[in-house]
Formats: C-alpha cells, structure tokens, sequence
C-alpha cells in the first residue's frame, strides 16, 4: 500500500517546505484543493520540480469540462488529476482522455457520492484509476461519522481504490487490511510538531 500526503496548506511555499520534510517517507504528494485554488498549477509545477522522482496529485475536484481541466494540470506536472464522483460520466470520460494523452492518470472522489460503491464500479469502467473512499472534513465533524463505514465501502467495491478521511497510526493498519491501494493522511501529517516523525511513523505501520 502507498501513503499519500495531502498538503492542506495555502502557499507554495509552505508545500515546498512541508513536501521537502516528509518526502522520504510517502510515494505521492497531494496539492489540496485550498491550496490550488489559492495559488493556482504554478504550485503543481513547483512540487513536481522540486520532487520529480514523486507522484504528484493535483486534487483538482473537477465537476465540468473534465478534458480542459485536466489537460491544464498535467501540463502542468501533475501525474494524478481528481475528477467527483458526482460529476458527469462526460466529464469524467473527458477527463480521462487528457489523461490518456499525457500517460497520466484520473481519480475519481467518491466525496458527497451517496452510493459509493455503486459509482466506484462505474467510474473503474470510464477509465479511472483508481477511486478514493473519501469523507471530508466537515463529515467527519458530524455526529456519527465512522471510518468503517468507508473501509466497508471500499472492501465491497472491489475495484482498486484509496482511502482518505481520518487515516492515521491507529487507524492505517485497517485501511491496508481492507485492501486500499493508497492510504491518505492529511491532519496526522500536516498537523503534527514533527511532520517528518509523523510520516515516517506511518510508514512503519505500513507492512
């Protein structure tokens, strides 16, 4: 399983800072939407300039004109690219054709997606590469919010998938049971006095 850190940051200069410490330690780099949307791809190309040897996410959220959208991001380094799950199968489909152009690859975030794993078998078949499981911060506010019921999401999909919405070291071990291809870890990381300790404590419980 691969660990993925989202950089909820909102300068490019706190993600170069933030992607340098914990680098060593996760296979992809994730630029959150804040931060995209605060200072826009040029801090795609900054990350992936600074770690070209990384997977570079730009979680772009994208929910119309999928193939422009993407194309930008990629051009602008990015290697991933995430379209919602609640857009249309047009965009999606759009999107992936940028990604087909590029040799790169879109995700779809099943985030607000009611049936999860009905449209997580759907958007395998349009050609994403995998899906991400995902409650956002605000769900996981909420009364009730359990990080099983993402993990049962996932394991009943059956298609490949990540998972992202309260992974840290008391809970990755589950994730990985459940068969998630990347686990994402925003807060644990990013949140932490020591991001470098912090990533590198999930590595280890990464078997």
């Amino acid at each position: 399983m691969k660990l993925q850190v989202a950089m909820d940051v909102l300068t490019t200069d706190a993600a170069l800072e933030l992607a340098a410490q914990v680098a060593p330690y996760v296979d992809i780099i994730e630029l959150g939407t804040p931060l995209i949307k605060a200072e826009g791809l040029r801090a795609v190309t900054a990350i992936k300039a600074a770690h070209p040897d990384k997977t570079v996410f730009a979680d772009l959220k994208t929910m119309d004109a999928g193939e422009l959208e993407a194309d930008m991001a990629f051009t602008a380094g990015a290697d991933l690219v995430t379209v919602l799950g609640t857009a249309g199968d047009s965009t999606i489909v759009g999107a992936v054709a940028a990604a087909t152009k590029h040799g790169k690859g879109v995700v779809v975030d099943l985030i607000g997606v009611a049936d999860k794993v009905t449209r997580a078998r759907e958007v395998t078949v349009l050609g994403a590469v995998f899906v991400e499981m995902h409650a956002g911060l605000d769900e996981q506010a909420e009364p009730g919010f359990s990080l099983t019921t993402l993990l049962n999401q996932g394991e009943t999909a059956r298609v490949p998938f990540s998972l992202a919405g309260g992974v840290n070291v008391a809970t990755i071990a589950s994730v990985q049971r459940a068969g998630a291809r990347v686990a994402v870890a925003g807060g644990a990381i990013y949140g932490a006095d020591d991001p470098a300790a912090a990533a590198a404590a999930l590595r280890a419980a990464i078997i």
